[in-house]
């Protein structure tokens, strides 16, 4: 009896597990898709390779220039390295240079001595004023560099152009021997001339300039620009748009649209001249290409010394000060060649 019990129990537990078995194929259960992590590959990241400064005589340099000429910022320094020694501790320059800095030199400022090649250098090396560069009148290949590039030189004194001001701290001066004016019986200035072998140098001199600190053309000036109620350096008589047209330095009107502007400025100075509104305008205009000058509304001496000056670096055909119709329309071509930004 207990066999056959014990019979019929194992039948019906393995029949039990025969089912369960059974059910468990048959049961359909969607499989849930598994993603393929795709495994992530690195791209090499290139590494900014740092300029290399060199080093000669225990001076340290670093001559590479990265200067961006749409807004004279965001470069790397050119020249010597001034660095600190500080007592007990190392300067590295593991991390040199940033990026974030610019030139303290935006203006590059010529000038004439009015005295002659001794005389010249006694001044600018022995004496409370000097420049960059001084270019004599020998004749030889020469240039005397009086102050380091990256040192302010007294040269521009009390001065302003556009929005700046006291321009020593933004500026490389050039001077050029040159004995300067002396007047007529009439009182009218007569200027000195160049030779030809110094206006060479300047150019070769300015363009090194003016291309490694990326100096726009607004900004090549005269000392007679940046100082008009004081100054006539280099006068009419340096040729700046010989340096505009053979050297591509500085600025210049067009003719086209100094001819546009003549035929209504005929019209202003025939009936307007004398009315303070207009005198105004003048003023303004002046003011917005650079000069700094009261608007009094008057042909004040300020003003008429401010013409003066303009007309040494744009008409230097006729340098009396006062304002006519083809300085007028000279003033409007420029200003509309190179706007203040």
């Amino acid at each position: 009896m207990r066999k056959t019990l014990y019979i019929i129990g194992l039948s019906t537990f393995v029949f039990s597990c025969t089912s369960q078995q059974n059910v468990k194929k048959n049961t359909y259960k969607p499989k849930t898709p598994v993603s393929q992590v795709k495994p992530t590959v690195k791209t090499p990241v290139a590494e900014t390779q740092k300029p290399k400064i060199t080093n000669e005589h225990g001076v340290e340099f670093f001559t590479t220039n990265l200067a961006d000429p749409t807004k004279n910022d965001n470069t790397a320094s050119y020249g010597s390295i001034v660095s600190a020694k500080p007592a007990g501790y190392k300067v590295v320059k593991t991390y040199f240079p940033s990026i974030a800095q610019n030139f303290r030199q935006r203006y590059l400022i010529l000038h004439y001595t009015a005295l002659n090649d001794e005389k010249s250098l006694t001044a600018l090396t022995q004496q409370g004023v000097s420049a960059h560069y001084l270019v004599n009148n020998t004749g030889d290949n020469e240039i005397y560099q009086l102050v380091d590039e990256n040192k302010r030189s007294y040269h521009a004194g009390v001065s302003a152009w556009r929005n700046d001001k006291n321009l020593n701290d933004t500026s490389i001066g050039i001077e050029i021997v040159n004995a300067g004016y002396t007047s007529d019986t009439t009182g009218k200035k007569i200027f000195a001339g160049f030779s030809d072998e110094q206006v060479r140098k300047v150019a070769a001199l300015a363009r090194d300039i003016v291309k490694r600190y990326q100096i726009p053309a607004t900004n090549v000036l005269a000392h007679s620009d940046i100082a008009p109620t004081r100054k006539q350096d280099p006068g009419p008589m340096f040729p700046w748009k010989k340096l505009y047209d053979e050297y591509q330095l500085g600025m210049w009107y067009d003719e086209a649209a100094k001819q546009n502007f003549l035929t209504l400025a005929e019209a202003d100075f025939s009936v307007r001249y004398a009315d303070p509104s207009f005198v105004f305008v003048v003023q303004t205009a002046l003011q917005k290409f650079g000069y700094y000058v009261d608007l009094s509304g008057k042909w004040d001496d300020a003003t008429k010394k401010t013409i003066e000056a303009f007309q040494y670096h744009f008409r230097p055909g006729n340098y009396d000060g006062i304002m006519d119709a083809e300085t007028w329309a000279i003033l409007q071509a420029l200003n509309q060649k190179y706007p203040a930004k």
